[in-house]
């Protein structure tokens, strides 16, 4: 029988089949999945441990799980032996999280340790993440691990509780949906990944992708570097998707050797060779949905509302509420107060829209290429005086990575704010935030009303567009930079 990618991952950790409706093509119950890496952090965990408490349940497998603390970090300097946190409920999350990781036996990597990250970037780079695997955290961005050939999706506290008690998920089986990406991206530094993911959302919608996991291939998806790949598979729930999927192949296996977590050299070469063999889809195997995108003409990507299909070209101006809607009269509306909330007009050129705020970071876009693709834009220029650049790098080692190159010189020289690890201005829940009004080129994965900051302004762009309009004080081509 024919299997996708999906299928095979979810049959190998197949612990209880669901019910088949006999009458019907579909599968009418949940199934039991066995889940083999579990990250948590400091937002979605407090109330899962509370519960296991009470209940007097332990952790089933701690090594399994790994934890760290991202979504309320301050990114300023961590110079002092202990950096205060101002916000009290930040402070208790960070407190409890600790306290709960040492009682439970928990690895954790927190403010103090040279590994504390944004959790989707220290999986993959301390090797914890690894083809044909089943991952989970109490993040809906955990599709970022998928760029690795994993099913990976994010999950609710309550689901949280029972990973950590039984190593076990209970979930219905999303359908499959491939996304062939063809074609040749020109001028290649000005073409990213972002604006691929962000084209596909802009085509297939916000919801596009619900109740399915979305495979991507393709010659372009088989061109793109590990970091590249984990940006289309992060934005995959932005398309409305359960997970993202990536067949692995040897830039992925080059990727892990030598990693933490990673299998030993010789270990790791015997499951290459599995992995070769059985982590694909099967030829002509049948998918619930198929669409192929076509790059050759791809420009750069910038979103204009409030949700991440409100995207056009850098070249067009912001579409009219009917122009956007296509006779759909609900999305019609939902256009309306996106102009109104992002203070736009329809018909207004997009290089013609200036910015307060500039943010590269976020689990999208704040790993070592994606700073290194920025600051090749920057290097020799200034930030407009008009424009607060900040950049916050995955995780401390990428900071070091970063350091040891020079780029710090580089984005500090240009006057950006080079900050510590975290999740930062991506969500308003740690000190960065934008402040009412301001307007934020920004390359993290949502523009939601207030995302950023109540009454903020986002809009999504590439390191190297956010990097462009930092110097510019507006939104540029940058496709003309190169």
């Amino acid at each position: 029988m024919q299997k996708t990618l999906f299928d095979k991952i979810w049959d190998s950790h197949l612990v209880k089949d669901i019910d088949q409706n006999e009458n019907a093509d579909y599968l009418s119950g949940p199934s039991l999945i066995y889940i083999d890496r579990h990250l948590i952090h400091e937002v979605t965990s407090p109330q899962a441990f509370a519960s296991l408490k009470q209940s007097g349940r332990k952790v089933r497998r701690p090594n399994l799980t790994i934890a760290t603390t991202d979504h309320n970090v301050s990114t300023e300097s961590r110079s002092l032996p202990t950096l205060p946190i101002v916000d009290e409920v930040s402070k208790t999350q960070l407190e409890t999280l600790s306290r709960n990781c040492k009682e439970f036996g928990i690895t954790i990597y927190d403010m103090t340790s040279p590994d504390q990250g944004i959790v989707h970037v220290i999986g993959p780079e301390l090797g914890f993440t690894l083809p044909g695997t089943t991952i989970v955290c109490g993040d809906s961005h955990t599709s970022t691990h998928g760029a690795f050939g994993a099913l990976a999706f994010g999950i609710g506290t309550s689901e949280v509780e029972h990973v950590l008690a039984t190593q076990c998920l209970w979930m219905y089986k999303p359908k499959s949906f491939l996304v062939n990406i063809e074609g040749n991206l020109r001028k290649r530094h000005a073409i990213t990944s972002k604006d691929i993911i962000l084209n596909i959302i802009r085509k297939i919608g916000t919801d596009g992708g619900t109740g399915m996991v979305m495979e991507y291939r393709g010659v372009v998806i088989s061109g793109l570097s590990m970091e590249q790949r984990m940006t289309i598979c992060n934005m995959s729930i932005e398309g409305g998707a359960r997970a993202g999927l990536i067949a692995p192949d040897e830039t992925t296996f080059n990727y892990l050797r030598g990693r933490r977590y990673a299998p030993n050299e010789s270990e790791l070469d015997s499951l290459i060779e599995f992995w070769k063999s059985n982590l694909k889809s099967d030829e002509n195997v049948k998918f619930d949905r198929v669409e192929t995108i076509n790059v050759d003409d791809l420009a750069p990507q910038i979103s204009w509302g409030t949700n991440p299909s409100m995207v056009v070209d850098i070249t067009d101006s912001i579409p009219s509420p009917e122009q956007f809607a296509k006779s759909d009269e609900n999305k019609r509306k939902l256009a309306i107060r996106a102009l109104h909330y992002m203070d736009l007009k329809p018909g207004t050129p997009m290089t013609d829209v200036h910015v307060d705020r500039v943010f590269i970071g976020s689990c999208t876009n704040s790993r070592l290429e994606d700073l290194m693709e920025a600051s090749l834009v920057i290097k020799g220029r200034k930030v407009s005086t008009n424009v607060r650049a900040m950049v916050v790098p995955g995780s401390q080692k990428v900071k070091l990575q970063a350091e040891e190159i020079g780029l710090d010189k580089i984005f500090e020289d240009a006057g950006f704010e080079w900050r510590e690890s975290g999740c930062s201005m991506c969500l308003g829940m740690n000190p960065d935030i934008l402040l009412p009004g301001e307007r934020c080129a920004s390359t993290s994965n949502r523009n939601f009303e207030g995302r950023q900051g109540s009454g903020g302004r986002t809009h999504l762009v590439s390191p190297i567009m956010a990097a462009a309009c930092a110097i510019e004080g507006h939104f540029v081509d940058v496709r003309d930079w190169f």
